[in-house]
Protein backbone atom coordinates (compact mmCIF):
# COMPACT_ATOMS: atom_id res chain seq x y z
CA UNK A 1 0.00 0.00 0.00
CA UNK A 2 2.71 2.46 0.87
CA UNK A 3 4.48 1.29 -2.49
CA UNK A 4 1.08 2.46 -4.37
CA UNK A 5 1.08 5.79 -2.04
CA UNK A 6 4.23 6.36 -2.64
CA UNK A 7 4.16 6.37 -6.74
CA UNK A 8 0.90 8.23 -6.73
CA UNK A 9 2.55 11.05 -4.84
CA UNK A 10 5.90 10.76 -7.38
CA UNK A 11 3.31 10.82 -10.43
CA UNK A 12 1.61 13.45 -9.12
CA UNK A 13 3.81 15.48 -8.28
CA UNK A 14 5.78 14.93 -11.70
CA UNK A 15 2.46 16.17 -13.35
CA UNK A 16 1.96 19.51 -11.32
CA UNK A 17 5.89 19.86 -11.50
CA UNK A 18 5.49 20.06 -15.39
CA UNK A 19 3.07 22.15 -15.71
CA UNK A 20 4.77 24.75 -13.68
CA UNK A 21 7.65 25.09 -15.87
CA UNK A 22 7.26 26.92 -19.25
CA UNK A 23 8.50 24.77 -22.06
CA UNK A 24 12.05 25.38 -22.78
CA UNK A 25 11.53 25.22 -26.49
CA UNK A 26 11.63 29.14 -28.09
CA UNK A 27 8.56 30.43 -29.70
CA UNK A 28 8.38 32.45 -33.09
CA UNK A 29 7.54 35.36 -33.73
CA UNK A 30 6.39 36.81 -37.13
CA UNK A 31 5.48 39.74 -38.63
CA UNK A 32 3.83 41.27 -42.13
CA UNK A 33 3.83 44.19 -44.07
CA UNK A 34 0.09 46.00 -45.00
CA UNK A 35 0.26 43.74 -48.22
CA UNK A 36 0.12 40.10 -46.15
CA UNK A 37 3.82 39.62 -47.33
CA UNK A 38 6.09 38.07 -44.21
CA UNK A 39 8.63 40.74 -43.56
CA UNK A 40 10.06 39.42 -40.08
CA UNK A 41 10.44 35.87 -38.88
CA UNK A 42 12.44 35.26 -35.34
CA UNK A 43 12.80 34.10 -31.63
CA UNK A 44 12.16 37.51 -30.13
CA UNK A 45 16.29 37.37 -29.39
CA UNK A 46 17.22 38.54 -32.51
CA UNK A 47 17.01 42.44 -33.23
CA UNK A 48 14.11 43.57 -35.76
CA UNK A 49 16.20 44.71 -38.17
CA UNK A 50 17.33 41.56 -39.27
CA UNK A 51 14.84 39.80 -41.73
CA UNK A 52 14.47 36.81 -43.52
CA UNK A 53 14.76 38.61 -46.59
CA UNK A 54 17.82 40.28 -47.89
CA UNK A 55 17.94 44.14 -47.76
CA UNK A 56 17.53 45.92 -51.36
CA UNK A 57 21.05 47.03 -52.38
CA UNK A 58 21.27 50.35 -54.63
CA UNK A 59 22.70 49.02 -57.68
CA UNK A 60 26.02 51.03 -59.16
CA UNK A 61 24.85 53.08 -63.09
CA UNK A 62 27.21 49.68 -64.37
CA UNK A 63 24.84 47.42 -63.42
CA UNK A 64 21.66 49.28 -64.10
CA UNK A 65 22.87 49.93 -67.54
CA UNK A 66 23.56 45.83 -68.20
CA UNK A 67 20.24 45.46 -66.32
CA UNK A 68 17.98 47.07 -68.84
CA UNK A 69 20.81 46.55 -71.90
CA UNK A 70 19.42 43.26 -71.51
CA UNK A 71 16.01 44.26 -71.64
CA UNK A 72 16.13 46.71 -74.46
CA UNK A 73 18.64 43.35 -76.75
CA UNK A 74 15.03 41.81 -76.19
CA UNK A 75 13.22 44.73 -77.83
CA UNK A 76 16.36 45.20 -80.09
CA UNK A 77 16.34 41.23 -81.46
CA UNK A 78 12.58 41.58 -82.18
CA UNK A 79 12.95 44.83 -84.14
CA UNK A 80 15.88 43.21 -86.28
CA UNK A 81 12.92 40.80 -87.29
CA UNK A 82 10.46 40.64 -89.93
CA UNK A 83 7.45 37.99 -89.51
CA UNK A 84 4.83 38.50 -92.11
CA UNK A 85 1.95 37.87 -92.86
CA UNK A 86 0.25 37.54 -89.49
CA UNK A 87 -1.93 35.79 -89.78
CA UNK A 88 -0.92 33.98 -91.99
CA UNK A 89 -2.60 31.75 -94.47
CA UNK A 90 -0.76 30.09 -96.95
CA UNK A 91 3.23 30.92 -96.75
CA UNK A 92 5.12 32.48 -93.37
CA UNK A 93 7.94 34.49 -94.06
CA UNK A 94 10.45 35.06 -91.55
CA UNK A 95 13.79 37.07 -92.58
CA UNK A 96 16.16 39.39 -89.89
CA UNK A 97 18.99 41.88 -90.52
CA UNK A 98 22.85 41.00 -90.15
CA UNK A 99 22.60 43.14 -87.25
CA UNK A 100 21.62 39.93 -85.26
CA UNK A 101 22.49 37.03 -87.36
CA UNK A 102 24.73 35.69 -85.80
CA UNK A 103 23.10 35.74 -82.17
CA UNK A 104 20.56 33.20 -83.87
CA UNK A 105 21.37 29.87 -82.96
CA UNK A 106 18.12 27.53 -84.03
CA UNK A 107 14.59 28.50 -84.90
CA UNK A 108 11.25 26.51 -84.27
CA UNK A 109 7.72 26.70 -85.00
CA UNK A 110 5.28 24.55 -83.24
CA UNK A 111 1.50 24.35 -83.04
CA UNK A 112 0.41 25.76 -79.54
CA UNK A 113 -2.08 23.11 -78.72
CA UNK A 114 -0.43 19.79 -79.59
CA UNK A 115 3.17 20.86 -79.03
CA UNK A 116 3.38 19.90 -82.95
CA UNK A 117 6.51 20.65 -84.40
CA UNK A 118 5.65 22.54 -87.73
CA UNK A 119 9.42 23.60 -88.52
CA UNK A 120 12.62 22.91 -86.24
CA UNK A 121 15.94 23.57 -87.52
CA UNK A 122 19.26 24.74 -86.70
CA UNK A 123 20.21 28.24 -88.72
CA UNK A 124 21.83 27.52 -91.89
CA UNK A 125 23.86 29.49 -93.77
CA UNK A 126 21.94 29.05 -96.72
CA UNK A 127 18.86 30.43 -95.45
CA UNK A 128 20.74 33.84 -96.21
CA UNK A 129 18.59 34.99 -93.26
CA UNK A 130 15.65 34.01 -94.60
CA UNK A 131 12.61 31.41 -93.98
CA UNK A 132 9.89 30.32 -96.18
CA UNK A 133 7.29 27.63 -94.44
CA UNK A 134 4.05 26.38 -96.08
CA UNK A 135 1.68 26.99 -93.33
CA UNK A 136 -1.00 25.43 -96.55
CA UNK A 137 -1.63 22.64 -94.74
CA UNK A 138 -1.49 23.26 -91.17
CA UNK A 139 -4.99 23.80 -88.82
CA UNK A 140 -5.93 26.80 -88.07
CA UNK A 141 -5.20 28.15 -84.66
CA UNK A 142 -2.14 29.28 -82.60
CA UNK A 143 1.68 28.68 -83.83
CA UNK A 144 4.93 29.84 -81.35
CA UNK A 145 7.69 30.66 -83.28
CA UNK A 146 11.01 29.95 -81.10
CA UNK A 147 14.37 31.42 -81.64
CA UNK A 148 16.78 30.24 -79.78
CA UNK A 149 20.14 32.00 -79.38
CA UNK A 150 23.46 31.33 -78.86
CA UNK A 151 23.77 32.99 -75.47
CA UNK A 152 20.55 30.62 -74.52
CA UNK A 153 18.00 31.97 -74.27
CA UNK A 154 14.96 31.45 -76.06
CA UNK A 155 12.57 34.16 -77.78
CA UNK A 156 9.17 33.60 -79.08
CA UNK A 157 6.03 35.14 -80.71
CA UNK A 158 2.88 33.95 -80.49
CA UNK A 159 1.37 33.38 -84.90
CA UNK A 160 -1.90 32.73 -85.87
CA UNK A 161 -3.18 30.73 -88.89
CA UNK A 162 -6.63 31.34 -90.21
Amino acid sequence: MKKILYSFAFFSANWTFSQIIPPTQPTLNFEYDEAGNQIYRGDGFLSRSQSIFPEKTETSDQESTLLTSAVLDEKEFWNNIRIYPVPVKDVLTIDWTEKIDDLISNVGLYQQSTVHWVFQSEKIPSFNRKIQINMSKQYMGVYILTFTLKDGRRLSKNITKF
